[in-house]
């Protein structure tokens, strides 16, 4: 199983600054590619992201459409650039309103932004919609940091009679950069398709465990990422009964995490 994996990453080097989610999200898909897998990846296109200098271009084939959130139209711009040394291209999700500011999730004060639980929302619908369009089927849709985890209650609820994710599993890695409150009121905004109170019972209170526990109900694995993972959360996984591969650190300083990652995926 898993021939076909989609990577839906928060950060990936080397358009953001090098750390261990970036890290992971530029060396894992080219481990994974050279694993002879078909890949592709998505990020968000930050504010901070120099277009000429990384030269991203606009994919006009996949751009166009609008995407609906709090009865708002916003277009959704799809751009996308090579690592040439990893023969890796990378698509980014991008929208005036929620992604041109320079900084990623806080303003320079350091406050987390108002409007955060939208552009979740937006980023994992364009996810999609732009993977529809590539017509292009993922055995393995594998999401890390906290702005990809609205993504598994589409996939399952929204999405999961559609041809081209009929067979796809959800794989989510878990950090410590869960977010704490959200402004904004994470239930009513994630409601979409047919989803209802029911599908989303952790979201009565909109804080960043409760939206990871919640990409977690509609995952078929987690992977412990860092070793800072909240305990409520690793807690909340093994409850749920899911294949769970834990935090090993010296796999992680030897590149032996991308043949662990490999394994699990075909494992699903």
């Amino acid at each position: 199983m898993g021939e076909k994996i989609l990577f839906v990453n928060s950060e990936i080097f080397p358009y953001l600054p090098e750390n261990h989610i970036s890290g992971i999200g530029r060396y894992l898909p080219q481990g994974i590619q050279e694993r002879k897998k078909e890949i592709r990846s998505f990020m968000p296109r930050y504010g901070c992201i120099n277009e000429r200098k990384n030269q991203l271009h606009e994919v006009i084939r996949l751009s166009g459409m609008n995407i609906v959130i709090d009865d708002v139209d916003r277009p959704l711009v799809i751009k996308v650039a090579s690592i040439s040394s990893a023969r890796m291209q990378v698509y980014f999700i991008d929208n005036e309103d929620y992604f041109k500011r320079k900084q990623i999730d806080r303003d320079d004060d350091g406050v987390f932004f108002k409007d955060n639980a939208e552009r979740a929302v937006f980023f994992a619908r364009g996810v999609l919609e732009t993977v529809k369009k590539l017509r292009w089927a993922p055995d393995i849709i594998h999401c890390q940091g906290w702005i990809t985890q609205v993504l598994p209650l589409y996939l399952k609820k929204v999405y999961k009679d559609d041809p081209i994710f009929a067979s796809s599993k959800i794989v989510l890695s878990l950090y410590g950069d869960t977010p704490g409150q959200f402004d904004e009121n994470l239930g009513s905004l994630v409601k979409f398709g047919d989803i209802t109170d029911a599908d989303i019972p952790d979201l009565g209170e909109s804080t960043g465990i409760n939206l990871a526990k919640t990409a977690a109900r509609y995952s078929d694995g987690v992977i412990l990422g860092s070793e800072d993972v909240a305990p409520e959360l690793k807690e909340y996984c093994k409850e749920l009964s899911l294949p769970l591969l834990e935090y090993n650190e010296e796999s992680m300083k030897d590149g032996s995490y991308i043949d662990a990652y490999n394994n699990f995926y075909e494992s699903l």
